[in-house]
Formats: C-alpha cells, structure tokens, sequence
C-alpha cells in the first residue's frame, strides 16, 4: 500500500475515530488529543500495516492501547509510594472521612430561621440565594431595584442576629483567628 492510499483510508476513517476518541474520554480537548496521538502513531507505523487487514480495525487498536497507556500512567501517578520504616504516611490519617450528619443538622437549622423570616423579605432573598440577579428579581417581584437590594440586605441581617443568638458569640468567628493549640 502505497503513501497516499495510506492517508487517503486514514483521512476516511477520521470521523470515526474522533467519535470513538470522544467516547473513550467522555471529553472533547481530550478526544483531540487522543486522535492526533493517533493519527501520528498511525502514520509513524504505517510500514506495519499488512495490506489486505482491516484498517479500521488496526487504527480502533491503535487508539484504544494509547487510551489505556495513557489511564494506567495517570493511576500510578497518583498512587502513593511511602518509603517510611514504620509507614508513617499511610497510616498518618491525613484524610478523614466524614459523615455529614453534622452539616445535615446545621442546614436543617438554617432552613427553619430562613422559614420564620416575614415574607416580604424571605422571598427575594431565597431567590438571590438560587442565583437570580437584583434585576431579575425585580421584575419578578414587580418592585423597585433598590428596594429589593434592601429587602435582600435586611434578610441577611435578620438572618445574622438569629445565628448569632442560638450560636452565640463564636458563630461568625474567621478559622484564622482561632488560636491554634498543639
């Protein structure tokens, strides 16, 4: 097989393998990668071919090996060597599993003081809170801009005082002005 008749059957099975590359990656700038990887591996090796096999085949395998390559360097790159005699690292606890049960209750508190906050400034508020603009909201709500940027304000005010009486004083401190003990 010639040169040419070699680029030509690689320029027709481009979109396949850009479909298969994509599906292997699940990402579109990862997929490019993976069909120029193998595009230029096909060509470099295109000495190898054996007429009279199936192409696409041979191009589908050569894609695929460079996709598992490039997965099992990306694994033992993240794969943690601790050389330490008595395994100090591994065993050091530096990731905590945590259960959320926690959070879960903090949320649920924060839920009922958003739910004893009068109407007129509840609702712009938890519609600020889902992402709405000032904007939006005031035309949603047919109320002035300034008036909704007020309402939203006196919201969080509200919202502070209550946290700050059933927390107390600690509720609002910065992680880095807790002093660290050892």
């Amino acid at each position: 097989m010639s040169q040419l008749e070699f680029n030509s059957q690689l320029n027709q099975m481009s979109s396949l393998l850009q479909a298969f590359a994509y599906n292997l990656t699940k990402n579109g700038e990862d997929a490019k990668d993976l069909y120029q990887e193998t595009a230029y591996r096909a060509l470099t090796n295109s000495d190898k071919f054996r007429p009279g096999t199936n192409f696409k085949a041979w191009l589908f395998t050569i894609m695929k090996n460079i996709f598992i390559n490039n997965y099992r360097k990306k694994a033992k790159a993240n794969t943690i060597m601790d050389s330490t005699d008595n395994l100090y690292y591994i065993n050091s606890g530096s990731t905590m599993i945590g259960n959320g049960a926690e959070s879960n209750i903090l949320i649920g508190e924060l839920t009922g003081m958003i739910d004893t906050l009068d109407d007129s400034i509840r609702i712009p508020f938890l519609m600020h809170y889902q992402g709405f603009k000032y904007q939006e909201i005031a035309d949603a709500l047919d109320l002035p801009l300034g008036t909704v940027k007020s309402r939203i304000f006196f919201a969080r005010k509200e919202l502070k005082d209550q946290i700050s009486r059933h927390y107390g004083a600690t509720a609002f401190v910065e992680p880095d002005s807790v002093p660290y003990e050892d």
